[in-house]
């Protein structure tokens, strides 16, 4: 691990290589992100960077909020922080910005983001059940997802049994996403392949892995 950046999801697209390729990308606005604070082995436990983004007015935050940024010493006030685990913070210092020149085409990255709420979902919807037959006795009941458990043993239902129930808004991370192509000017980087969340979700980029 060697850095983090916070983004939004714009949204996907396609961009048609020289070949004709066609390529299926997702848009990230990269925030220019503010190093706020550093943490090491000695101290911590461990070593990773707090960055923020975002720079808000004062009012727009509470008193345990402020009183982190004040704690710090640092005059402005941001609505986004995120702690990223590195494997060596020595060459960041307090107020070092991170924007999108710490990624290049090619590069292996993974994506963390929080996916689509669905709200309350079905059986066959949640997790691709075929349902009951259409005809032979089913009646009104065609898309339940039918017995639960056992007779008199065990005589419960197992826990993590398949049902209906809430669906989506779920912490989703893809891992090896490839960088396609990066807009300098516009702090926007293209990424191969799709991105958990919806229009406008804020998302936190790393390195991959897993590579």
């Amino acid at each position: 691990m060697r850095f983090g950046l916070i983004a939004k999801k714009i949204g996907m697209t396609q961009i048609f290589e020289d070949n004709g390729t066609c390529v299926p990308v997702t848009a990230l606005q990269i925030f220019p992100c503010r190093v706020v604070e550093i943490k090491d082995v000695a101290t911590n436990g461990y070593d990773a960077i707090k960055v923020a983004t975002k720079q808000v007015d004062q009012k727009k935050l509470n008193k345990p909020e402020d009183g982190y940024f004040k704690k710090l010493g640092i005059e402005e006030r941001y609505s986004i922080l995120k702690e990223f685990r590195l494997e060596d913070c020595s060459k960041y210092n307090i107020g070092d910005q991170l924007d999108v020149a710490l990624l290049e085409p090619g590069q292996l990255i993974d994506v963390t983001g929080v996916s689509k709420g669905k709200g309350f979902a079905g059986a066959m919807k949640r997790h691709g059940f075929g349902g009951l037959r259409a005809t032979h006795g089913v009646s009104i009941s065609h898309r339940s997802h039918g017995s639960t458990g056992n007779r008199t043993l065990p005589g419960r239902v197992f826990k993590n049994k398949k049902m209906a129930g809430h669906m989506g808004c779920d912490r989703v991370t893809t891992l090896n996403l490839t960088v396609h192509s990066i807009d300098s000017e516009s702090g926007v980087a293209f990424i191969k392949g799709a991105v958990a969340g919806a229009k406008g979700g804020i998302v936190y980029i790393r390195d991959a892995v897993k590579q």
